[in-house]
């Protein structure tokens, strides 16, 4: 009989037991059984409840698997579904953004331009700044010329100071020190204009323009009538005769037939001579021709009068004293030849005529040499 493997063996496996097994059944029944005997129906049990409980794990996990597959199936779903939702929130995502890479590009050609264009206009400014001194000084120059002309053509001494005050005024904005010796010439030029005896310009023109509104309406020799004779008295009633007291005496008495015939002779030669009066009229005239002066050449007459005044008045303007002196003799000879002196409205005249002729124009002119020059000079050195 083949020895059983005992406890101790470690290499004995579960089969070689099983296999001893019937062998042990062949043994006598009287014979106790062994240790291994003793321990194989735990280890049936043992594997048995092992076995159930693998089946039990297995079915649990298979069960747990397919939860967990469905699971999954329906997060897959969710997740399928969230992604098309996704892809079409990243496809408007895109539409958006490439219209505002779109508009962004747009601002960014504007901010292009836009930095051109300060980049222009700082360039302009730098220029302008860097010129403003020498445009200010040519400008001067030119203001101060042309105050210069007029002051020796017109002299209009009022338009030089206010040319002089302005350049001043104008040098005064900057706190340059290089300015000061301009301004000290532009203010000896000042008190030049300043210190000239005023003419009354617009009083003479106003005056010359008097007497050129009262040329048309002056008497002249040519066109005098007679005087009319006063009319005579006519014979009224016979007045009541009154007391020292005012009461009346009563009727006049009546006039005899003498007398009344003797008053109608003195009407009629009265009348008479007054008309013969008319007829001939002794005046004395130192120019004859004055007398025969047609209508037409009283015209002309007229307006070469109001001529020479005009032309008296510009030459007044542009300060022409030989022109201005000539003129208004002219224009005198013509009223004391022509016109009646005796009228009131000639008298007028020749007074105004008079003053304006005692008005001074002779007065030199300064030049503004000392402001032009130093503003050249400046400009010179700069």
């Amino acid at each position: 009989m083949n020895e059983m493997p005992t406890l101790s063996e470690p290499n004995a496996t579960p089969g070689s037991a099983v296999k001893t097994a019937p062998q042990a059944a062949d043994q006598p029944a009287g014979r106790a059984p062994t240790l291994l005997e003793q321990l194989q129906k735990p280890m049936s049990i043992a594997v048995i409840v092992l076995a159930v409980l693998l089946a039990a794990q297995s079915w649990s996990t298979s069960k747990q698997i397919r939860n967990l597959r469905e699971e999954v199936a329906k997060r897959l779903q969710k997740g399928d579904v969230s992604n098309a939702e996704t892809g079409v929130l990243a496809r408007n995502v895109q539409e958006g953004t490439k219209e505002l890479q779109i508009k962004v590009g747009a601002l960014e050609n504007r901010q292009s331009e836009t930095q051109s264009q300060q980049l222009a206009l700082e360039q302009l400014y730098n220029d302008l700044s860097k010129n403003r001194d020498e445009w200010a000084l040519t400008e001067i120059e030119q203001v101060l010329s042309t105050a210069s002309q007029q002051l020796q053509l017109a002299g209009n001494v009022p338009g030089a100071l206010i040319a002089l005050q302005n350049a001043d005024r104008s040098l005064s904005r900057s706190d340059k020190p290089q300015f000061i010796t301009i301004r000290r010439a532009i203010g000896r030029d000042m008190e030049k204009l300043k210190a000239l005896p005023s003419v009354d310009s617009t009083g003479v023109a106003l005056r010359l323009d008097a007497v050129i509104a009262q040329v048309d309406s002056l008497p002249m020799l040519s066109d005098e009538t007679p005087a009319l004779p006063a009319a005579p008295e006519k014979p009224g009633k016979a007045k009541p005769v009154r007391d020292a007291s005012g009461k009346l005496m009563g009727p006049p008495a009546p006039e005899p037939l003498l007398q009344k015939v003797r008053d109608g002779f003195n009407t009629w030669s009265g009348d008479m001579w007054a008309d013969v009066r008319q007829l001939i009229r002794i005046r004395r005239v130192d120019t004859p021709e004055a007398l025969m002066l047609s209508p037409t050449q009283s015209y002309f007459l007229r307006e070469n009068v109001k001529l020479r005044l005009l032309n008296a008045r510009m030459a007044l303007l542009s300060r022409n004293e030989t022109a201005f002196r000539n003129d208004l003799i002219a224009a005198q000879d013509a009223l004391a030849k022509y016109f009646d002196t005796r009228a009131k409205s000639t008298q007028t005249a020749q007074a105004l005529l008079r003053q304006v002729q005692g008005s001074n124009l002779a007065i030199e002119m300064p030049t503004l040499s000392d402001s032009l020059t130093a503003v050249r000079n400046y400009k010179a050195k700069s």
